[in-house]
C-alpha cells in the first residue's frame, strides 16, 4: 500500500470510517481522521479509544498493509 492511497481515505470529505487490515491479519478501525496519521513509509493507528483520546497507538509498515476498507455506519466500535 502507498501513503497517498491512505491519505485519500483519511482526508475524504465527508470522512467516512474505514478499517485497515494488515498482512498478519490483525485489523484496526479507524472512526475518525484524527486517529491515525501516514508517514512515507508506516501508518500509526490510535486503538484503545476512550472520550477521543486513544489509549495507545500501532504503527504497521505500509508494506504490510493489504487492504482498505469502509466500515458500515451502524457498525459499533
Amino acid at each position: 500500500m502507498n501513503a497517498e492511497a491512505i491519505k485519500t481515505w483519511l482526508t475524504k470529505q465527508p470522512f467516512e470510517p474505514f478499517r485497515v487490515t494488515a498482512s498478519s491479519g490483525e485489523h484496526f478501525d479507524v472512526r475518525h481522521p484524527e486517529m491515525a496519521m501516514i508517514t512515507h513509509r508506516e501508518f500509526l493507528v490510535g486503538i484503545s479509544e476512550r472520550d477521543g483520546i486513544p489509549g495507545r497507538y500501532k504503527t504497521i509498515s505500509l508494506m504490510h498493509i493489504t487492504a482498505l476498507e469502509p466500515l458500515d455506519p451502524a457498525q459499533k466500535p
